[in-house]
Parts: structure tokens; C-alpha cells; sequence
């Protein structure tokens, strides 16, 4: 599991949050969780906090505001890594924890 991998999201709430962004530096070997922020198809979109993906060829909001912690085992396998999105990525959790 790397940082920034997306997974698809096999929750009960997946018509809502159909992928799901890890977040966890790769730092965190003790762990069994991993911090993921899920992204959707309809957001508030505020800037800097709601950065847009298109995953798929479908237009995506990073719903940071909904940010959590779940099991490592929930997460399957990586479908994609957006570590060349990692500013943007870094500035929206930023922005929800600072407010700049």
C-alpha cells in the first residue's frame, strides 16, 4: 500500500464514494488502519478543499470533509496511484486542518 493509491470502494455506500483515496504516508508500518478521503461525483466543490479527478473518464470531487479511518483489509487492491496529484492532494488536507 503506497501513499495516494486508489481504491474502488466496496462499502455499502459506494453509489455515493465509488473510489477511495489513501492518504497514509508510507511511514505508518504499525498500524492496521489507513486513512482514506472518498471521492464522489457531486460536492460543494470548494476551492482548494474539493480537488476534481477524472477517474475513468468521470469527473470526481475529493471529498475531504468526509475524511476517515478504515481497516487496511477493506481496501483490496490498488487500481491506480495520484501521486502526481499530490500537491493538490496535500493542499486540500491542509486547507481542512489550517484553513490556508
Amino acid at each position: 500500500m503506497a501513499q495516494f493509491d486508489l481504491y474502488r470502494n466496496s462499502r455499502e455506500n459506494v453509489s455515493v464514494f465509488p473510489y477511495l483515496l489513501d492518504v497514509t504516508h508510507e511511514i505508518n508500518t504499525i498500524s492496521k488502519l489507513r486513512v482514506v478521503v472518498p471521492l464522489c461525483n457531486d460536492s460543494y466543490n470548494i476551492a482548494h478543499l474539493n480537488p476534481i479527478f477524472e477517474i475513468d473518464g468521470e469527473k470526481l470531487y475529493m471529498s475531504t470533509m468526509d475524511i476517515a479511518g478504515i481497516p487496511a483489509t477493506m481496501l483490496g487492491d490498488a487500481i491506480d496511484n495520484l501521486e502526481n496529484r499530490r500537491t493538490e492532494i496535500v493542499d486540500a488536507l491542509d486547507f481542512l486542518v489550517n484553513g490556508f
